[in-house]
């Protein structure tokens, strides 16, 4: 927003509660029937900026006018409430400031009370159009949380992030309200959906955003006034993350950050989102986070290597998180990265003693499936290298990785067929047992000889 639709919207509270209340707590005439239908509107303008004062404006409206509005102005069923501004569509896809605006409006209704005495509230068992009861509760984390898969790109970068930073401050700001009033609206659910997906973000890329969630994150674990019901591992979050020693760390620095967040891997529970955002860490571009987020994942591992339920359970969720997101480029190429280091650093060498283990079944299954048809050079040059780390393999899975591999030496584009020759001559110098030595010499040579 602009600055002056920033000064417009702190003095619009005022305004409203000088000229349009009756009596205390009280709408003058018919104002709110005519003022919220108005603002609505509004909210479907082609204009992102008009989208996002009229987000905040609907966030400073004081209680008496959201009175007998509540649903109106919220419900996802609204055809213009600020439920239906969250959510992305073709025509709006890169309307990130009004979504992240939409988004500081909806929680601002529930923390109000804090600020003026006219506020819609929270009341377990209170009407759904006056007040945040158990009947609407569930609609308001269920915008907030589906904004936090919000990765929106244009010219301008990773504009989602704005959304998920506005999520994730919204869910602290309603979940700590709900805490001190009426703790029995955070169901257990809940409560996890929400610990897990802000760790998700606190084990991602970006250094503002990520701090900024893992600030979210110990709130949430260390708030006592009183503490958040239904926590996950709560217990060994507390002493992963004392409160003592949280407030000295730097969570803008990757080194720092990411040997606290993989401690999380740890935990059944966080698992799968802390891998979700570890693979875009591991797999990225920036130096600094490549490195320490590959090393603290390796300090993991290094500490399951021997624990072959521990390994199991772990290959498990990396699986899963690699069929979940099938065909998803901004989390499959960094996968593919990241499942190259860990093949490469000997992180599954206890599955080589089995043939045909099914982890490795599965990999080369996902891995056909994600570089199908398709024509990005990054992620077959990732697939590349994750195949012939998995020539490690034993079992048949060996050889439908090798015909694998050399269909890729037919590649259509010349950079992948090079590609593949030169992965594979370096596969078949580590791995003497691929070729026979009669034939050793002639295999080299039409690798490293052929114009591919």
């Amino acid at each position: 927003m602009s600055r002056e639709q920033e000064a417009a919207v702190s003095a619009l509270a005022a305004l409203c509660s000088e000229y349009y209340m009756k009596e205390p707590g009280e709408a003058s005439f018919t104002i709110d029937r005519e003022l919220i239908p108005q603002y609505l509107a509004e909210l479907q303008s082609p204009e992102e900026m008009t989208r996002c004062g009229f987000s905040s404006a609907l966030g400073a409206l004081p209680g008496f006018l959201l009175r007998g509005h509540l649903q109106q102005v919220r419900v996802p069923i609204a055809p213009s409430g600020l439920r239906t501004v969250t959510c992305t569509s073709p025509k709006d896809v890169s309307f990130a400031e009004a979504r992240r605006d939409s988004l500081k409006a909806i929680s601002r209704h529930a923390y109000f009370n804090f600020r003026i005495c006219q506020t819609v509230g929270v009341k377990a068992e209170g009407p759904p159009d006056e007040v945040m009861c158990k009947e609407n509760i569930s609609e308001v984390y269920t915008a907030l949380l589906d904004c936090m898969n919000d990765y929106t790109t244009d010219s301008r970068g990773d504009v989602g992030a704005w959304v998920r930073e506005a999520a994730m401050t919204s869910l602290m700001d309603l979940t700590l309200l709900l805490a001190q009033t009426e703790p029995v609206l955070i169901e257990a659910h809940i409560c996890e959906r929400v610990m897990c997906c802000v760790a998700q973000q606190a084990s991602e890329k970006i250094d503002r955003f990520r701090a900024h969630a893992a600030r979210v994150f110990l709130t949430l674990l260390h708030f006592d006034s009183p503490p958040i019901p239904h926590v996950p591992h709560r217990r060994e979050l507390e002493s992963l993350f004392p409160r003592s020693d949280v407030a000295s760390v730097n969570w803008n620095a990757p080194s720092q950050a990411f040997p606290l967040i993989t401690q999380l891997l740890g935990l059944p529970i966080y698992r799968y989102h802390v891998l979700l955002g570890l693979a875009v860490s591991v797999g990225g571009l920036t130096e600094s986070t490549v490195r320490h987020s590959t090393q603290s994942l390796f300090e993991y591992m290094k500490g399951i290597q021997k624990d072959a339920q521990a390994l199991e359970s772990f290959s498990g969720t990396l699986l899963k998180v690699f069929e979940d997101n099938l065909l998803n480029d901004r989390v499959s190429v960094s996968l593919l990265k990241m499942l190259d280091q860990l093949l490469a650093n000997g992180c599954f060498d206890i599955f080589t003693a089995e043939e045909n283990h099914p982890f490795c079944v599965k990999l080369l299954t996902l891995c056909k499936e994600e570089i199908k048809k398709s024509k990005d050079i990054q992620k077959l040059r990732s697939s590349i290298a994750v195949l012939c780390g998995m020539v490690q393999f034993n079992g048949d899975v060996r050889k439908k990785v090798l015909l694998q591999l050399f269909l890729l030496l037919g590649h259509p584009f010349p950079v992948i067929r090079k590609t593949t020759a030169s992965q594979v001559y370096e596969m078949v110098l580590t791995y003497s047992d691929l070729v026979d030595s009669d034939v050793l010499d002639e295999v080299m040579s039409v690798l490293s000889d052929t114009a591919w």
